[in-house]
């Protein structure tokens, strides 16, 4: 038991490693769509919770949605990250936003209707993919989550396809979580790491 232990926690310190991470920052699953369900659950389980005055953890509030609060995507996630917020808003009556893609496969940010403008005030989470998996487009990450991290919006982190072909700093990058999979790197099925920052993760409601 003791090795089995170890050798869960040098693994644990070896993605660390990778990521620019803290240990105690990693969560492992069983893929990155578990990861990025364990995120976006947190927002209709605090929200219920609120709404029939059931005690939160500490600093949970930012997890709590109103009718009218808006989550943004971005026309090139993969299903894994947006039938999730998907659910989110049909449970919470929060509204999906997009920002929009140009011609040439990549994030439509200036655009006056579908670009960084439609991160406002109501924003309270942007969600939004690394590298496309279907464009292999790599999106500027950090000039996005400027713009959500400006109104107080989480960022959450599709890395699935950029974890495994480029270096990777969570640091730099600047968001709240990151989700990815173990097989998209040559590691076996059935695992996936959900990185967020400790604080969050300690007022995330339990799953």
């Amino acid at each position: 038991a003791e090795e089995a232990t170890d050798a869960y926690e040098h693994a644990r310190q070896r993605i660390a490693d990778l990521l620019g991470a803290q240990p105690r920052e990693l969560v492992f699953t069983k893929n990155a769509t578990e990861a990025i369900n364990l995120v976006s659950y947190s927002f209709t389980n605090a929200t219920a919770k609120a709404q029939h005055g059931a005690p939160l953890p500490s600093g949970s509030e930012r997890f709590i949605l109103a009718p009218g609060d808006e989550i943004v995507v971005t026309e090139m996630e993969h299903h894994a990250n947006l039938v999730p917020w998907q659910e989110v808003c049909d449970k919470t009556g929060a509204v999906l936003r997009w920002i929009g893609v140009t011609e040439d496969g990549r994030l439509d940010l200036d655009h006056p209707e579908h670009g960084l403008g439609v991160i406002t005030g109501r924003t309270k989470v942007v969600a939004l993919t690394h590298q496309s998996n279907v464009l292999g487009t790599v999106t500027p990450v950090q000039q996005v989550a400027d713009a959500a991290h400006a109104v107080g919006a989480v960022v959450v982190l599709d890395a699935c396809q950029s974890v495994p072909h480029m270096p990777v700093d969570v640091r730099t990058l600047g968001v709240d979580y990151v989700a990815f999979s173990g097989h998209k790197m040559l590691g076996p099925s059935g695992i996936g790491v959900l990185w967020g920052r400790y604080d969050l993760l300690e007022s995330m409601p339990p799953l």
